[in-house]
């Protein structure tokens, strides 16, 4: 069984629903098997994400639990990212990709990013559950995945269906039913002319 949290952030200006109710679980339903037209869904909308010259400087590695690809990324998750992430449905890897043709792609960073934030807001509205972690030894999977040296991780980020949050560590309960927070827009923006 799920239990699902009341997530809706509380903006200081009104937003699309689906930015206000999208949250970072921990608590994933380790038995579901990812909704593959949802998972495919996400990896659409990161592809139509803004792009510098429409270089498209991100990759994306895909690792289903229960696959070789899955464990590697798992060996490579940090601290307490290791004890609740393995349990999601696929764990994706953004990747920048920092040079082309002997050329710095400076921009590759912020587009993987885009594209990360594009696939969760998809995931999101199509049923899925997301968490993006900074957590995890990039060299270990630039290493297990035999990337080329101009492709970085970015980000991992793990996906599938919500889990029941009674199930989950006391730890992972604490952290789940914490209030929502982010400082001030008006602490956020320099500069507002």
């Amino acid at each position: 069984m799920t239990t699902a949290l009341t997530r809706t952030a509380a903006t200081d200006a009104p937003i699309l629903d689906v930015l206000a109710e999208r949250w970072s679980t921990r608590v994933f339903d380790a038995a579901a098997p990812i909704d593959e037209a949802a998972l495919a869904s996400s990896l659409e909308a990161a592809r139509w994400a803004p792009t510098a010259a429409n270089l498209q400087p991100w990759r994306a590695i895909v690792a289903r639990r229960g696959t070789a690809e899955h464990a590697k990324i798992v060996a490579a998750l940090s601290g307490f990212n290791a004890a609740w992430a393995p349990a999601a449905g696929a764990l994706v890897a953004f990747v920048a990709e920092s040079e082309r043709d002997g050329q710095p792609l400076v921009w590759a960073e912020y587009d993987a990013g885009q594209a990360a934030a594009h696939f969760t807001i998809q995931a999101h509205a199509s049923g899925l559950a997301t968490h993006q972690m900074g957590g995890f030894d990039r060299a270990a999977i630039a290493e297990a995945f035999d990337l080329d040296r101009a492709l970085t991780p970015i980000t991992v980020i793990a996906v599938g269906a919500l889990g029941d949050l009674r199930a989950a560590s006391d730890e992972v309960q604490a952290r789940e039913s914490a209030p929502r927070t982010r400082r001030p827009l008006a602490e956020s923006v320099l500069v507002d002319a």
